[in-house]
């Protein structure tokens, strides 16, 4: 196994990377956000150990462009901060694992060696239909090569319409699919969702109403 800890402090880094090494795990070190990234692309590490607050690119850009970048290294993050709004944010930004300092050698290593026996998720295939091309996996979606800003609700929506592959799905499918279990089967979220996801796909629309049935994604 070969990691990578992402640390600015350079005593607490040479003491992650030795304790690592005496468990037979290799490790290397970069003190700022910047190396780590260029590290993580030239090397074929199975785990990165990234500091939240290292410097030059704050962590939640590392830990961002790592999972979004190189699918098959796992990240663990450190941080000083235990509070659940910031493991939230850890994990919205899709690391494997939190631990907070000060923490136990010891639960590092198991941790990552509990990482390394996890098999890698399936990266969900990308949808294309028509000049609209959509990755579930970067939550990107682009018409003609243009990248569109979508919020996670149009972006939820966008999906479930273009894997019907232009079949209809009716409003009831879309408020079960793409809200939670406590949305007003009355509301009309689907409605105004809609319309607003039409307008930043641009024209000619791509979404259309099929009356008293659904929406169907396509050109025509």
């Amino acid at each position: 196994m070969r990691v990578l800890v992402v640390e600015d402090e350079p005593y607490l880094a040479e003491a992650i990377r030795d304790g690592l090494r005496l468990e037979a795990i290799a490790a290397d070190i970069a003190n700022d956000g910047g190396t780590a990234l260029d590290l993580v692309a030239a090397t074929p590490y199975d785990a990165v150990v990234l500091d939240r607050d290292v410097p030059v690119v704050h962590g939640d850009e590392v830990a961002r462009r790592v999972v979004a970048e190189h699918p098959g290294v796992r990240v663990i993050m450190l941080t000083a901060a235990g509070e659940l709004t910031d493991k939230v944010t850890g994990f919205e930004l899709g690391v494997d694992d939190y631990l907070t300092k000060p923490f136990a050698m010891r639960e590092l290593v198991l941790r990552l060696r509990a990482l390394a026996r996890r098999p890698e998720a399936a990266t969900p295939p990308v949808l294309e239909l028509g000049p609209v091309r959509l990755d579930p996996y970067r939550r990107e979606v682009y018409r003609d090569g243009r990248y569109i800003s979508l919020t996670r609700k149009q972006f939820a929506v966008a999906q479930v319409l273009m894997a019907a592959r232009g079949g209809v799905v009716s409003a009831e499918e879309l408020l079960e699919r793409a809200w939670d279990e406590n949305a007003d089967p009355f509301t009309n979220a689907v409605r105004i969702t809609i319309s607003t996801l039409r307008k930043r796909l641009g024209d000619p629309w791509l979404i259309h109403t099929v009356p008293g049935v659904g929406y169907r994604f396509g050109e025509q």
